[in-house]
């Protein structure tokens, strides 16, 4: 009856925690469809688009850690759902009638509650399954590749029937449904495996967490970087709002599975000769997509997306392992913290160097960021095989 009710404590756990990635990385991700239509109606720049999308993503990365302090004090039912309904209200904020003031300072609400959410479901995932978590954090991986793939695609193709401010309310009100179900669905007493002792016997974790953080950091300024341009990309070859929710979501679609595929290429060649193999591929992918037609185009952007973001799913099931102390809370809001960081930061740079050049321009360097990877990742052989092949 016991190891029933943790069984099923356990998969509880994990489908609240898939839930909420849902939710979150579709939040984030569906501002990208959002940005032609605030281009329009507050006539921002490349640059300007980028330092809004930055005033969400840069509160959901820079509060990761102090988030994840205070959450931690809370049980993880009453963290998810109350940061979930923080970053609803965010967005019911957005759709109030209260100009580009309000659109700023729901996107900092919105940020502010989605800072919570990665590291409380990975800790609880990782601790809930112990040394087992590494399948159970590729599935919530996977969640959120989920999320990325519909809500973007949903906004999309609502935008040419209502007005943004609807879609975006029309957003807040699931998030409200989605807290709720978060508070019934996530256990009250959640059974944690305690993993830390495991850890702590692993000397070399600081340093191999170094090395995933600064990887991580660069995988993520590549692919936020080619997001930002990858709308007016896709409307400068002639297609409509409904072509960009398609290409979007053939993008992370790919991405999904990515987190699969990657996995497996991982385990048969190790973290070193996976990365190069992704980011390599991602470079010559986004060099492609500058110059073909949008049908072709379209054909590509799968197959970018699996390589754009599989390296993560090499890095992020790695985290708990190289976790210092054992801490894979606060190594989880740490790693998130640069990777979101880097999210928010780079876009602004690729985009200041597409209004003063070309937007050609900023999408080869975000290319060229994937390719400075490489040299990177090669020169740290000596870190990975101590944390075994993935």
């Amino acid at each position: 009856m016991l190891a029933k009710r943790a069984a099923d404590g356990k998969r509880r756990s994990l489908a609240a925690a898939c839930l909420a990635h849902v939710l979150h990385d579709g939040y984030t991700d569906q501002l990208y469809a959002l940005l032609p239509a605030w281009q329009g109606q507050f006539g921002l720049s490349y640059m300007g688009l980028a330092i809004v999308r930055a005033l969400y993503y840069g509160t959901m990365g820079g509060l990761q850690v102090p988030a994840d302090r205070y959450a931690s004090r809370l049980k993880p039912r009453s963290a998810l759902a109350l940061s979930t309904f923080v970053a609803a209200l965010g967005f019911v904020a957005m759709a109030l009638p209260t100009g580009f003031a309000g659109l700023c300072v729901g996107l900092v609400l919105a940020g502010a509650g989605s800072s919570v959410q990665h590291p409380r479901a990975s800790d609880l995932v990782t601790h809930s399954y112990g040394s087992e978590s590494r399948g159970p954090l590729g599935i919530y991986n996977f969640a959120g590749d989920l999320g990325k793939a519909t809500l973007p695609a949903i906004v999309a193709l609502l935008l040419p029937v209502l007005p943004w401010r609807t879609v975006v309310g029309l957003m807040g009100l699931l998030g409200i449904l989605v807290a709720s179900a978060l508070f019934a669905l996530v256990p009250n007493e959640t059974g944690l495996t305690s993993v830390h002792q495991e850890f702590e016997r692993r000397p070399e974790s600081r340093g191999g967490f170094c090395v995933l953080f600064s990887i991580g950091v660069l995988d993520t300024a590549t692919r936020m970087g080619y997001l930002l341009f990858l709308p007016f990309l896709i409307r400068a070859r002639g297609g409509s709002s409904a072509t960009v929710g398609l290409g979007l979501a053939l993008l992370f679609l790919g991405g999904a599975l990515g987190k699969a595929s990657c996995g497996w290429l991982g385990q048969r060649v190790g973290v070193v000769g996976a990365v190069v193999a992704t980011e390599i591929a991602t470079a010559a992918l986004i060099v492609v997509t500058c110059f073909t037609a949008i049908t072709a185009m379209l054909v590509f952007l799968p197959l970018l997306g699996m390589v754009l973001n599989g390296t993560s799913s090499v890095l992020y099931g790695t985290v708990p392992e190289l976790a210092p102390k054992g801490n894979t809370g606060r190594a989880f809001a740490l790693f998130y913290t640069g990777v979101i960081g880097s999210g928010g930061l780079a876009p602004i740079a690729y985009g200041a160097i597409a209004d003063h050049s070309s937007q050609l321009t900023g999408i080869l360097l975000s290319a060229c960021t994937a390719v400075v990877i490489v040299p990177l990742v090669l020169s740290l052989r000596g870190v990975f095989p101590r944390v075994g092949r993935l």
